[in-house]
């Protein structure tokens, strides 16, 4: 009969090793349940951490191999292989950061584990070369903000759907959902965590929606803020809660889809693309949900509020973001000088009252 092998273990005591076999995937598996629940810890939304949780699977079975093996050639050609499957530059750098975040979470937690049972010191695989860039960094394409014109003539569109359409609450619920996005700036996943308790009409001289959570930067934990319910969002959203969320199934969420279900971020951006159609515009003329959010930060600039108020109301971490998602329209120059000329002209006439 064959005499067991025996292996050294940190410590040195010896052990069979049949016993201190491990198998790689059930070990990776296990981690990544532990990362998931240090995410909990940390107070992720379960959306936030649904959308991370099915990015990271695809990223690690595209590398082939468990995550402490995967080398820089490997994350080039993984994001490389992305690349060539047309998925945009934001949703490649998705990809990157799911894994930057779990590989981060084994050098901290799990790299004298991995070291012991598989022999590999952990290295990180990524470096400046292929460590994802902002979105829109590799490419020329910035999405341009649909105009005040055109929010407008949507707004108007699903207005009258509201009026006529044979499902009442939900064309109510799209029309408060998406005014939401363009009049608060919300990103999809943040107005889809949104429960009714979230609503405080009576916080400050216009009422506020507490955005629990907010994105965050560098994987950290939900971001959370209090934005107003400007341009009268108010009052949309009184008529919503008093008159078309009582319609539909009851629960905590503040918008659900028909079944009662928390509204997932995908399924908003699959409605916006939906409502679109039945509207009958050209290509050139649709909008996503986070263009909704540019468009938010460009509106609001050009009339004028300061780019730091705007910064707090998307939650960005530094103002040069919130530049970014100002695309002033092509007058905004002439029209801002005319601003200035009439205000110095009507401060003169003014002092000249006084004389």
């Amino acid at each position: 009969m064959s005499q067991p092998r025996f292996q050294v273990l940190p410590g040195g005591s010896p052990v069979a090793a049949s016993a201190a076999v491990v198998e790689p995937m059930a070990f990776q598996d296990r981690c990544v349940e532990a990362y998931e629940a240090s995410q909990v810890a940390r107070g992720f939304s379960p959306v936030t951490m649904e959308n991370g949780a099915g990015v990271l699977a695809r990223f690690l079975r595209a590398c082939g191999k468990p995550a402490w093996e995967v080398s820089r050639e490997d994350v080039d050609r993984v994001v490389g292989e992305l690349a060539e499957q047309g998925l945009a530059a934001s949703t490649r750098r998705g990809y990157v950061q799911a894994f930057k975040g779990f590989f981060a979470f084994l050098l901290a937690r799990k790299a004298a584990e991995i070291e012991a049972s598989f022999g590999v010191r952990l290295v990180d695989p990524l470096d400046e070369f292929n460590a994802a860039r902002h979105v829109a960094d590799d490419s020329p394409r910035v999405p341009v903000p649909p105009s005040r014109e055109r929010c407008v003539e949507f707004f108007d569109f699903l207005k009258e759907r509201v009026a006529t359409s044979r499902k009442y609450a939900a064309a109510g619920r799209d029309y408060a959902l998406f005014r939401t996005l363009y009049f608060a700036g919300l990103r999809a996943d943040e107005a889809a965590s949104l429960d009714r308790c979230d609503l405080y009409f009576d916080r400050g001289p216009f009422g506020k929606i507490h955005v629990r959570f907010g994105k965050a930067a560098k994987t950290s934990g939900p971001r959370p803020r209090w934005v107003p319910m400007l341009d009268g969002l108010d009052l949309i959203l009184r008529w919503y809660v008093e008159e078309i969320r009582p319609r539909l199934t009851d629960g905590p969420a503040l918008f659900c889809d028909e079944g009662g279900g928390r509204i997932h971020r995908g399924t908003i951006r699959n409605r916006l693309r939906y409502l679109q159609d039945l509207e009958g515009k050209d290509t050139l003329e649709r909008f996503s949900p986070h263009t909704l959010r540019h468009a938010c930060a460009t509106h609001n600039y050009e009339r004028g509020v300061d780019l730091v108020a705007i910064q707090q109301m998307l939650g960005h971490w530094h103002v040069g973001t919130t530049m970014r998602y100002v695309t002033p329209s092509a007058t905004f120059i002439e029209d801002a000088y005319r601003r200035a000329v009439t205000d110095v002209l009507t401060g003169l006439e003014g002092d000249g009252d006084g004389d």
